[in-house]
């Protein structure tokens, strides 16, 4: 199994990239975080969780060894795969995506591509207590705090209750009105969704 790969990155397509170890050119699926933060450098140290199927042998690449053990850790929920993994790694640091789990986020957690109201609980519930937590400091500028969506807390007003206010999440979900919608237009259609479940 590979597990670590030093060299440079040479080519990059999406989430794929060619990284040249000594002449040899290893394709690995990165974050585009990751990527970003090789692209450029002479050299860079890729730390490589190496996943084997009938068919493939691919590898996932990650800036940190924590990283690679949050996406390892994450491949163990049951309908997360590895893209889905890259995804939460793409949308979160491995702190931020714990601090998420912990505290049962699901609004959070409902920000990563491809996931809804139920994997965002399935994933709270999974991965509580589990994932890596890195005690260095962070390298980066934190990232502006997303504001909580106020939609729950006006449904709650409503004496809605929190099934009630999942279901609702869920079918506007379901009907693609996203966070970013006016609030009035997402509460009309949650209403809406209520009268007729």
């Amino acid at each position: 199994m590979i597990a670590r790969l030093e060299g440079r990155l040479v080519e990059r397509e999406g989430g794929r990239g060619i990284v040249d170890v000594n002449g040899v050119g290893y394709e690995v699926l990165a974050t585009e975080r990751a990527l970003d933060g090789w692209a450029g450098r002479e050299r860079v140290v890729i730390y490589v969780s190496t996943q084997v199927r009938e068919d493939a042998i691919t590898l996932y690449g990650f800036g940190s060894d924590v990283d690679r053990k949050a996406f390892v850790t994450m491949l163990s929920v049951s309908g997360c795969g590895p893209k889905m993994a890259l995804s939460a790694l793409d949308t979160f640091s491995v702190d931020d995506l714990q601090r998420a789990v912990e505290s049962d986020d699901l609004l959070s957690l409902g920000r990563i591509p491809g996931v809804g109201a139920k994997k965002a609980q399935r994933l709270a519930l999974e991965l509580k207590g589990k994932l890596p937590v890195a005690f260095d400091a962070p390298k980066l500028l934190p990232r502006a705090r997303v504001p909580a969506d106020p939609l729950p807390l006006a449904l709650a007003q409503l004496d809605y209750g929190k099934s009630e206010i999942d279901r609702a999440l869920a079918a506007l979900d379901a009907q693609g009105i996203g966070a970013d919608a006016p609030l009035e237009q997402r509460i009309k259609a949650s209403l809406v969704a209520l009268a007729m479940s």
